[in-house]
């Protein structure tokens, strides 16, 4: 039995880096044309940019997790779809390599998911995302007999609802905790139709937009959007939101924290799923069979997520900057966040 089984995508990430990609925040007029947060990355259309030298990564949320969860010391699995081909073999040989196990599904026809993210001189980026075979997972793929684990971190992306169901049912069924951060796929699916998966989490993660989407409260009105995402929530809600920091709730109390500072900002890819598997993580390390957490394993939990999304974003990459356990506990520089606790 592995101690943490993630599930969802690995992708092929080429990143492309230019001083002439620029971050225009205009909300006024960006939001009328589909921009929720109002920022967005432009260039100048019909111009020849140059570019820094293309670095080539393996990145996608259930390799990203994984890694975090084999360099925190517990046995892993991932399970994903990829291509016969070159990009596929990467991401095993990268799972291998950081002693995590890969349960690859094959695709027949379509390769491995592929990602070009357009990298600013801030660190700021915008991703074009070829999916390929890792949204076409089907039920007769899914090897369950494998999928034997006492924690699961399901990052879906656009494997069918109707198979992460029976696979989050195949888990609970064995009595495994679950964590999940939907996909923007998932989101758009709406909080009904997600009610009968969200109802069986033991952890929910979304930043700030995705949480807006779902339950349908502007962007700027963040905490309404955390007091309805807690009431779609059973078990724990967390909200990031990037340089503010993160909310998170387990029924009782609301814990508020900031960040650590980055020491330089690179690149903001894998943020997300370095918070989300290192909250999962902390929780694992501190949490007691059959108890609820604690105040302080939820602590713990926030310090080591946001110890390893300040760490990703100092590294082009969602995997170079993720933290081994010596690289959190033996470091001052984590060892106090800024965090409140209050009753609900």
């Amino acid at each position: 039995m592995f101690d943490v089984l993630t599930i969802g995508t690995a992708t092929r990430d080429v990143f492309i880096k230019s001083d002439a990609f620029k971050v225009v925040h205009d909300p006024e007029h960006l939001e009328k044309l589909g921009f929720k947060t109002g920022d967005a990355e432009c260039f100048a259309l019909g111009g020849k940019i140059e570019i820094v030298k293309p670095e080539v990564t393996v990145g996608g949320g259930a390799a990203n997790a994984a890694i975090t969860f084999a360099r925190q010391g517990f046995r892993t699995a991932a399970l994903m779809k990829i291509g016969r081909d070159e990009a596929g073999e990467a991401a095993i040989k990268t799972l291998k390599k950081e002693k995590a196990t890969a349960l690859p599904v094959f695709s027949s026809d379509k390769g491995t998911s592929y990602s070009a993210i357009l990298l600013s001189s801030i660190g700021e980026r915008t991703i074009l995302n070829y999916r390929g075979a890792s949204e076409e997972m089907q039920k007769n793929e899914v090897p369950f007999k494998k999928l034997k684990a006492k924690w699961a971190y399901i990052v879906p992306g656009r494997i069918p609802f109707s198979v992460i169901s029976l696979i989050v049912a195949h888990l609970k069924s064995q009595g495994a905790k679950i964590a999940m951060n939907p996909s923007r796929h998932y989101i758009e699916l709406g909080a009904k139709q997600l009610k009968p998966i969200l109802s069986r989490l033991d952890v929910v993660i979304m930043n700030r937009e995705e949480a807006s989407y779902l339950t349908g409260i502007k962007y700027e009105e963040e905490k309404k959007i955390f007091r309805k995402l807690d009431e779609l929530v059973d078990g724990i809600a967390v909200m990031t939101d990037g340089p503010n920091g993160v909310w998170v709730s387990d029924g009782d109390c609301l814990f508020s924290a900031g960040i650590y500072k980055e020491q330089k900002l690179v690149d903001r890819t894998g943020a997300g799923d370095a918070f989300g598997s290192g909250f999962v993580a902390g929780l694992m390390r501190k949490g007691r069979p059959g108890t609820r957490f604690s105040e302080a394993a939820i602590e713990y939990a926030i310090r080591l997520g946001s110890a390893n999304a300040t760490s990703v974003v100092e590294f082009i990459g969602a995997q170079s900057g993720i933290l081994r356990r010596a690289d959190f506990e033996g470091n001052k520089r984590f060892k106090k966040l800024s965090l409140k606790v209050k009753n609900i």
